[in-house]
């Protein structure tokens, strides 16, 4: 590519993530209300539908990879729900504990929730910016 050219990012294409195991990870994820667009266990990966969208977040099977806590910073993926603090309550009532307390954000309200090999994935919404918020 020369100097003169460049291209252009037309979106995303999936988010990957690295699991130890793809069983327990769909069930965690499957927990925290996520949908299976398909599994290959031979490949050892499985995507995560997210909303209407094609991209999705692809687990990703990685031999050796044990149960560790989230670092702190870490990389972090937020998706958009109509309401962060009742995500944070169906979530709990799932089992799945949110790192901290819902807290207020720009837009809205986040909650963050990790999942066992450490993923830190936040659930957000536009209450406050509802301009912002995609239509369901």
């Amino acid at each position: 590519m020369s100097d003169d050219e460049s291209y252009e990012l037309l979106g995303f294409d999936n988010v990957l993530l690295p699991v130890g195991n793809l069983g327990e990870a769909v069930s965690f994820y499957e927990r925290a209300g996520f949908t299976v667009g398909f599994r290959l266990d031979e490949a050892g990966i499985a995507l995560l539908k997210v909303g209407a969208e094609t991209p999705g977040i692809l687990l990703r099977q990685e031999e050796g990879l044990g149960h560790r806590p989230p670092p702190w910073p870490a990389t972090r993926v937020w998706l958009e729900v109509p309401d962060a603090r009742a995500a944070a309550r169906e979530l709990c009532a799932a089992g799945i504990g949110v790192l901290d307390e819902v807290f207020s954000v720009a837009t809205g309200w986040t909650a963050e929730i990790a999942d066992p090999w450490g993923n830190v994935l936040g659930f957000t919404d536009y209450t406050k910016r509802p301009a912002l918020a995609r239509r369901a």
